[in-house]
């Protein structure tokens, strides 16, 4: 089995990988060939794959398995081969439509890590720690730039995140209150940065009845922002997951008290949006900045104000309430929207080496083993049709 470490290609360019040179060098030990293909971008140079024994090509079609981390561009796509990569069709993504009908014409196997899961269907492959990570960072940032006077540079700027928190402990941060939706890898990578930045994390009910001259936050699971549409007690967050579309908002306490916005959520479509875009014109809302990590575009998105996603090299937009488009960001009108739909990138080799470990410790094995489960589970088309667990994905595919 040949495995081919492939050069992304989407733009603006991602330099993560999907395994370290060393991490490389643990699959040759263990029988497997890998070619890394050259690239310019990668956050770990040609010469460290190299220097290891990993043979760096120009061209990887003689592999059978291909890693990505983006979309690949349709352009790139190698007919009848197997490939891992994030595809963003799975909740029927519009603008990823011809490269889902691609897939199938070409008979590529797409296997999705997003849907990479165990047998309680839990994620076993994922960047949502450093989405979270890098999402809370750039919120703080953010609030900086709006205010004038911001205490830190971007974390792209640094090597690592041991740098970051080096930063964080001779930083003073203004006295902010901020909330935090989610409770998964997202959101506990962005819990994580705010605890390191010496903010002070309350509860839910102290964040909206207290005074504070320190900044803090309040963390939220779905409990404390949805609520039964029959006005039925809220019985477990699992019924919330699985009857989504039988919820609606309950964010509106949160709303008169936060400066910030981290939304680090999953969002289902059937779900509640937190607030509506003729809330954000009401005079008790006072969120300037939403950094949202979970980054789903209006008008299908838990925030009404996600009019697209920014970029590392352009992270912030303005949105005004009252006209609902964009405009330019740090004024008194706007609502500082942090949307980088590729956070972790900020930092690729911290991301990349988390990545790679999990990759090696719960999908490498499935790929040997022909009636993978966890693998079947997560092929998008396979031999020129869609995979059995996406069928839903059927008038999406062939709609126009």
């Amino acid at each position: 089995m040949k495995i081919g470490i492939i050069r992304e290609g989407k733009t603006p360019a991602d330099s993560r990988v999907p395994l370290s040179p060393k991490q490389c060098s643990q699959l040759v030990a263990q029988g497997f060939q890998v070619n890394v293909q050259r690239s310019e971008v990668r956050c770990f140079a040609d010469d460290k794959y190299s220097i290891l024994g990993i043979n760096v090509v120009d061209t990887i079609d003689d592999c059978d398995i291909l890693l990505g981390v983006k979309e690949v561009p349709i352009s790139e796509l190698i007919p009848n081969k197997t490939y891992f990569f994030f595809s963003h069709t799975i909740k029927e993504q519009a603008y990823n439509q011809k490269l889902l009908k691609a897939c199938v014409d070409k008979k590529i196997r797409l296997i999705d890590y997003e849907v990479l899961t165990d047998e309680t269907g839990k994620r076993v492959i994922a960047f949502g720690k450093f989405a979270g990570m890098v999402g809370a960072h750039n919120a703080l940032w953010t609030y900086g730039e709006r205010q004038g006077n911001n205490p830190i540079s971007r974390m792209h700027s640094l090597r690592d995140y041991a740098e970051a928190k080096e930063i964080y402990r001779t930083t003073n941060f203004p006295n902010v209150r901020i909330v935090l939706t989610g409770t998964g890898r997202v959101s506990g990578g962005a819990a994580q940065v705010l605890v390191d930045m010496g903010i002070k994390q309350v509860r839910p009910i102290d964040f909206v009845t207290q005074k504070y001259e320190i900044p803090v936050f309040t963390q939220l699971s779905s409990f404390y922002y949805a609520k039964r549409k029959d006005g039925k007690e809220f019985d477990s967050v699992q019924n919330f997951y699985d009857h989504p579309e039988d919820y609606e908002s309950d964010f509106h306490h949160f709303l008169p008290h936060a400066d910030i916005l981290i939304n680090g959520i999953y969002w289902d479509n059937k779900a509640p949006v937190f607030f509506t875009a003729e809330e954000m014109t009401h005079s008790n809302f006072n969120i300037k900045v939403i950094a949202d990590v979970t980054c789903d575009i209006a008008p299908v998105s838990s925030i009404p104000s996600t009019l697209k996603a920014s970029t590392i090299a352009d992270p912030v937009f303005g949105y005004n309430p009252k006209s609902r488009a964009e405009t330019k960001p740090y004024t008194k009108e706007s609502i500082d929207m942090m949307t980088i739909d590729n956070l972790p990138n900020e930092l690729p080799r911290d991301a990349s080496v988390a990545f790679g470990s999990m990759f090696i410790e719960h999908v490498l094995p499935e790929l040997v083993n022909e009636e993978s489960e966890i693998l079947d589970k997560a092929t998008i088309t396979k031999n020129g049709d869609l995979g059995s667990h996406f069928e839903y994905l059927r008038n999406y595919l062939e709609s126009n």
